[in-house]
């Protein structure tokens, strides 16, 4: 709980980057972990560049991310990834929508939740707050379709489906 892990989330208006920032805030503050969020929104309502930084640990000072610092990368469009990639440490995992097969998805809206979890395999939170996190944000009728994403995701991100740079 010393560190500060920071994550960049990235995409395009309308793809849940926000919804997802909003789950791994919750998730690491379920887990005990001081949290703070920022976001970026663009021309969001119209596909434009979305992206919202999030920072947990036991003491968080700033919400921003810096430039070269990311811990996680995780982008859900695959034309964000070059836009966004010097926010990435050395050493730091990027998560890509590649990592989801095509057609593996039972709702391509779920791409964002199958996303957070091949980035829940790479940050020391247990599953059953970011679980617990999807529910919150999330209608009943769209729980199990998510559970299952999340599913997906992590098995992916076990199999080596993300890089590092």
């Amino acid at each position: 709980m010393d560190s500060v892990k920071n994550i960049v989330i990235a995409g395009l208006g309308g793809q849940g980057v926000l919804t997802a920032s909003d789950m791994l805030a919750e998730a690491a503050f379920r887990a005990g972990f001081d949290v703070k969020k920022s976001e970026l929104h663009g021309m969001s309502q119209r596909g434009g560049s979305v992206s919202s930084d999030v920072r947990y640990g036991q003491r968080v000072w700033s919400p921003m991310v810096a430039m070269g610092e990311a811990d996680v990368l995780l982008v859900l469009e695959e034309t964000q990834i070059e836009i966004n990639l010097p926010m990435l440490r050395a050493g730091g995992v990027l998560i890509g929508p590649e990592v989801i097969a095509p057609g593996a998805l039972k709702n391509k809206k779920s791409l964002n939740v199958a996303l957070l979890g091949a980035v829940s395999t790479v940050l020391d939170i247990p599953q059953e707050h970011w679980l617990a996190a999807i529910y919150d944000h999330l209608a009943e009728k769209l729980h199990r379709i998510n559970e299952q994403a999340f599913a997906l995701g992590r098995a992916a991100a076990l199999e080596g489906a993300f890089t590092r740079h």
